[in-house]
């Protein structure tokens, strides 16, 4: 190539693949191997499969290129894939944090979050929670070691300014971990603003057919990604062969799936606004949200959730049980479009009709026709 930076759906198809062999697939199939032949001093790339698999290692590639392309050399050895979005997030938590140091969380964000709060604090760990709008958390961010961020935050969909949060974080000596899982690399990379983790849970959006767990730790410092891959080692919080395998084949399709999906989002959004049933409407991408400003700055593509309310639980199981093309379903990102009422869950502070849509890759005007007509007989 002659530098050109490539386009987003060429990097998808392209990413992390070995150089063509005579003979071998484009991409190698996964490889299943608890050990490996091994004479002599381990040296090599592959000694155990706890702590490497080759299968593992392209998908890194991959994802490393995604992440931040154009970046360093090596950036595929600073991303490390774990078994879940979960394993992922505690990796950089627990890999960071000792007992003594302070670490900031939203206090609107993901709602196995105050799990984890209760494990640092059992582990001495000092956790303050501020909400991501209005960067609120720069208000208790003063001598912390990590600040947490989860943005847009899931399910409210707040966006807060990530260069800013990072600027004032790291004046103070402090690490910034960025929640992506929401935007995926092609809608907003958070190490080229600078955060030093980018953390996601591709279960979602980044392999986006529902049917495999897994995340992922891209960072910024070779150091801190090695602290990373030891927790992993140690923990054993390894993500399957196949599971590996099948999300690389995935990401050949990111590009396409995320652009429709977003376009699909924002023709909904639109759709709702202006509705009397539907109150708190956010979607970042549309202008008049309050996050868009915020977000038009730091983000490429504003995401395929679409977050509101309806008058009362009851109004909103109606909905959602009049749905036809639409699955009630707790996860989000995916080419088939999902919703629930979220607060079902008891663990995010949303009204009882609060619905989190996570919007596919259906037709627009089957899906809008579908959801408007879901509304009117929700009455």
């Amino acid at each position: 190539m002659d530098g050109t930076p490539l386009g987003d759906g060429t990097r998808a198809v392209r990413a992390g693949l070995p150089e063509p062999r005579k003979y071998e697939p484009t991409l190698p199939g996964p490889v299943f191997a608890a050990h490996f032949h091994l004479p002599g001093e381990p040296t090599g790339p592959y000694t155990y499969g706890r702590d490497e698999n080759p299968t593992w290692t392209h998908l890194e590639r991959a994802i490393g290129q995604l992440e931040a392309p154009g970046g360093p050399a090596g950036q595929d050895e600073r991303t490390v894939v774990f078994a879940s979005g979960m394993a992922a997030i505690s990796a950089v938590l627990f890999s960071q944090l000792k007992s003594g140091d302070a670490v900031v969380l939203p206090s609107d964000g993901y709602q196995a979050l105050p799990l984890l709060r209760e494990r640092l604090e059992a582990y001495g760990v000092e956790v303050r929670t501020a909400p991501t709008g209005g960067d609120a958390q720069l208000s208790v961010l003063d001598g912390a070691r990590l600040l947490w961020i989860e943005t847009p935050s899931n399910p409210g969909l707040d966006v807060c300014d990530i260069r800013r949060l990072v600027a004032e974080a790291h004046r103070g000596g402090t690490l910034v971990a960025v929640d992506n899982t929401l935007a995926t690399p092609l809608g907003q990379r958070p190490l080229e603003l600078g955060a030093d983790f980018s953390v996601a849970s591709d279960t979602k959006g980044m392999t986006g057919h529902g049917d495999i767990l897994l995340g992922h730790v891209s960072c910024r410092d070779p150091e801190q990604a090695a602290a990373v891959r030891r927790w992993r080692k140690v923990v054993g919080a390894i993500p399957g062969p196949m599971e590996a395998w099948l999300a690389h084949r995935s990401l050949a399709t990111l590009q396409l799936r995320v652009e429709r999906q977003c376009a699909n989002a924002l023709l909904l959004a639109e759709a709702l606004a202006g509705r009397e049933d539907v109150t708190g409407l956010r979607y970042p991408g549309l202008p008049d949200d309050a996050s868009h400003p915020v977000a038009a700055r730091q983000m490429r593509r504003f995401g395929s959730v679409v977050s509101f309310v309806l008058p009362d639980r009851a109004r909103a199981d109606r909905f959602l049980d009049a749905l036809r093309l639409v699955d009630d379903a707790t996860s989000f990102g995916g080419v088939r479009s999902t919703a629930e009422r979220r607060g079902r869950w008891g663990g995010d502070a949303v009204p009882e009709g609060f619905i989190r849509f996570s919007v596919g890759a259906e037709d627009p005007e089957d899906l809008v026709a579908d959801v408007l007509r879901a509304l009117e007989e929700a009455r």
